[in-house]
């Protein structure tokens, strides 16, 4: 399945290139040397927002420039997301930089627009967007990670099988989908898998 066939079945937006190699290969020599945190998960009820049976990746932190000129990459695809999706949007939250390394994961989730979540800042979520900053390679050429595909998950019904279809990794690629859509990020192989992460209200 190819990440055009994927965005067809889950009206998923994508602009490739977003982002140029260059920019992409000097985000990833900034962020190797940030400071790190465990990426947080949220679930109700529990204590904490560090849950490595449920997520297990890296949060990075970069720059407060480079966070601002990312965000402000993004924020001029509002326009573009909103005619997509057909919701008016009107900004999105600071930009968040990963690295899943080889065994990490994130299980089956949605990230907002979703009623019954609780916590306001997910619930106010409706575009998710996500940007590669290197390639999916099963070769294992340098700078490529293995595995770590985004796997979009459709649930089954009377007349129709579960579905799920995943998305793999291009160096600058920008993803966009609804936040309520079910996805996962499949275990990391081998590699580095580096992405920026953000959701737009």
């Amino acid at each position: 399945m190819t990440n055009s066939e994927t965005a067809a079945a889950f009206g998923v937006f994508l602009r490739e290139r977003f982002l140029d190699e260059q920019t992409c290969a000097r985000i990833i020599a900034e962020i190797r040397d940030a400071p790190t945190t465990q990426a947080p998960v949220y679930i109700e009820g529990s204590p904490g927002n560090v849950h490595e049976n449920v997520r297990k990746a890296t949060s990075l932190h970069p720059s407060d420039e480079t966070i601002a000129w990312v965000h402000e990459r993004l924020l001029e695809q509002l326009p573009a997301l909103s005619d997509h999706f057909k919701i008016d949007l009107t900004d999105c939250e600071r930009p968040q930089f990963l690295v899943y390394r080889a065994g990490d994961f994130f299980v089956r989730h949605q990230d907002g627009n979703n009623k019954q979540l609780d916590f306001d800042h997910l619930r106010v979520r409706r575009i998710s967007i996500v940007v590669f900053l290197n390639n999916n390679s099963a070769g294992l050429e340098a700078g490529t990670f293995s595995g770590g595909a985004l796997l979009f998950c459709r649930e089954g019904d009377a007349e129709n099988a579960p579905l799920t279809l995943p998305l793999w990794g291009e160096t600058g690629l920008l993803v966009a989908f609804a936040s309520e859509t079910l996805h996962e990020v499949t275990p990391v192989n081998s590699g580095e898998r580096f992405t920026i992460i953000n959701f737009f209200r």
